[in-house]
């Protein structure tokens, strides 16, 4: 009997999330995130990996809270910042992401990264994962998301 290894890459985290989508900013174009926009784009980022791919893109838990979902790991590790712009990530290792997840990664950041913060963060209220969870200030759970994010896909 012979076996094919094929060669799964591990789960990332939520810092190798958002250390991507920093990596995307352009800063001379004024492109900046801060850690309230970064929060809302690592939230459509777990919904769409989860509608596509069946499984989250990261393991942390996201939250209901005031102005929207939050990564709590991620917020506190970045609320240093304030509101202000996070700086790009000092190096990234390209060779983590595996093309589907690059895939989902370049499209949430090229749908949702053009809008700002406060405008993300309004959206998100109009979802049902987040209005859901905010009644009792919970957690935003994988098959809210992947519910929510699958009636959001068109099928051409």
């Amino acid at each position: 009997m012979e076996v094919s290894l094929v060669e799964v890459k591990p789960m990332l985290d939520c810092y190798h999330v958002a250390d991507y989508f920093l990596a995307l900013t352009n800063e001379e174009e004024g492109d900046l995130i801060s850690n309230l926009k970064l929060q809302k784009l690592m939230y459509y980022a777990q919904g769409l990996h989860l509608a596509v791919h069946d499984t989250p893109i990261f393991s942390e838990r996201i939250e209901a809270w005031l102005h929207g979902p939050v990564v709590p790991d991620l917020y506190y590790a970045k609320k240093d910042f304030g509101s202000g712009p996070l700086p790009k990530p000092d190096h990234i290792d390209f060779s983590n992401y595996d093309d589907a997840t690059r895939n989902i990664l370049d499209e949430v950041y090229s749908v949702f990264g053009q809008f700002s913060a406060w405008k993300l963060a309004n959206m998100t209220h109009e979802e049902e994962p987040w209005r859901e969870a905010a009644q009792d200030s919970s957690e935003i759970s994988h098959e809210s998301l992947k519910t929510f994010f699958r009636t959001q896909m068109t099928h051409g």
